[in-house]
Parts: C-alpha cells; structure tokens; sequence
C-alpha cells in the first residue's frame, strides 16, 4: 500500500514510500501501513537500523488532497481519530527502538516534515524543499507539532509554522530538522553508508538504550531523581552482556562480537 520494504544481507531496513504520482502524499492506508511496518521492524532482532526514502520526485509532500477532500466530510469525532492516526505512526517511528535515517529529496512538507522530525538521522539532497504550509490551508501542523517542535525548538517553529515559507536543506540543517546537505543522492547515499558503519560497530541492546536516554532525558531539570536515574542505567548497562562484551574485547585489544553474548 504505498510502500515497499526490504531487509539486506548487513540487517539494514530499506522502507521507500512508492506513491511517486502522489509526490509520496499520505493517505490512510500509507499511514496504517507505516505504522506496522516500523512496529515490526523495531522489533525486529535482525535489524540493525533502518533507511527511510521516498521514490520519485519527492520524499513526501505531505497530505494527499482526496484524504483531505475526504476529512472535510468527516465528523468532529471522525476527524479525531483520523488526526490520531496519524499521531500514531508518527509516534511509533519516533519511539523505534532501531536507528532510523531519512534521506530526502525533492518537497518535504507538513506531514513529510513530521516524518523528517522522527528520523534519528537526516541527510537532504541540495534542492529539497521544506515546508510547514498549514496555514496557507486554513490549518495548522498540530498533529506534527509534537515532534518538529521537539526537533527544531520553540524559536524556529514559531516563525515556520505563522509564515508557511519554503525553506532549503541549509536551513533545515541549521536549525536541526536535518543533519547533513548532500549534493546529490550518490553523495547521500555516502553519508548513509558512513552512519551505517558506526551504527553496526556499536552493540545494538545499547544503541536502542542511548536512543531511549535521550527522549527520556531531553528537557528534564538535572535533580536527584533524575541522576539516580541516569546511575542506575549506567549499572544496568555495565553488568549486562553487551557490557561485558565490550569491555572484554576492550581489555582483549579486540573488536567486540555483538553477536557472541553470555
């Protein structure tokens, strides 16, 4: 339904939108099957990270006009329980306890820009276009609010999300949306392989706890509570087998193997 999915030999996740007529626009059934598909994944223990693209033009140019055609019909209630769709999946790739990396291109908009927002790591082709157009609609990207806020701060969202204006990979890089500009999709594609290969030197139990670390400590005041929290990570890390792994093979002078564990 709008997308395909394929595992590699290394245990890295290719999922690819594939409505390039539709510039990779959301609909209902690319929502619900986005959704499963990084549920499934996530806890997947074959997978080691996952590469997010758009086939086409575009990486995702937002809502697709006739699921908004459709909406304007719906009941306030209806209108809810769509809006939490969305929500949903959005939430669950941004919880995906596998690293998740987006290349974009071409027009990344609303929707497309709250996907971008959940990625742990973003590469953008030169000439991707960004852009939070809710308002130009009469709308405004609170569903995504959530999660761009949370990737680009209160300061930028308050100037993108009033005035709706485009905006380039520099920017977005600037601003955190996105992490590296590419000159071209080979160029991405390069940036891809160099994250992959730190990714698959580190062991994977603590990659998911690093990524969980960080939306679990993002934002909290450093008191007691939360520096005994951080401790008794850091306990658990250290007696668990990656731990011993990797200390082992650090003491060993050697390359630790994640996939020998005691």
């Amino acid at each position: 339904m709008g997308l395909t999915t394929h595992i590699d030999a290394a245990g890295i996740a290719h999922v690819t939108l594939a409505r390039p007529e539709r510039h990779n626009a959301f609909d209902e059934a690319l929502i619900a099957t986005l959704e499963d598909t990084f549920r499934t994944l996530g806890t997947d223990p074959a997978v080691r990270a996952i590469v997010l693209s758009g086939e086409g033009k575009s990486f995702c140019a937002g809502a697709d006009v006739n699921w908004m055609r459709r909406a304007a019909d719906f009941t306030p209630e209806q209108n809810q329980q769509d809006a939490l769709k969305l929500s949903d999946m959005l939430a669950t790739i941004n919880a995906c306890p596998k690293p998740v990396i987006a290349r974009v291109h071409g027009a990344v908009s609303g929707g497309g820009v709250g996907l971008v927002a959940c990625a742990d790591m973003v590469v953008a082709e030169e000439g991707t276009t960004f852009r939070l157009s809710e308002v130009r609609l009469g709308l405004t990207p609170a569903t995504i609010s959530p999660f761009v806020i949370a990737k680009i701060g209160a300061s930028h969202a308050r100037r993108l999300f009033l005035t709706a204006e485009p905006f380039g990979p520099e920017m977005a890089q600037r601003i955190g949306l996105s992490h590296e500009t590419a000159i071209d999709r080979d160029a991405a594609q390069a940036q891809i392989t160099v994250w992959l290969s730190h990714l698959q030197a580190a062991a994977p139990g603590a990659v998911a706890d690093a990524k969980a670390l960080v939306a679990t400590i993002s934002g909290e005041r450093i008191t007691d509570t939360l520096r005994t929290e951080t401790a008794t990570r850091i306990a658990a890390r250290r007696t668990s087998p990656e731990g011993r792994e990797g200390l082992r093979a650090f003491l060993e002078k050697r390359a630790p193997d994640w996939n020998r564990l005691d």
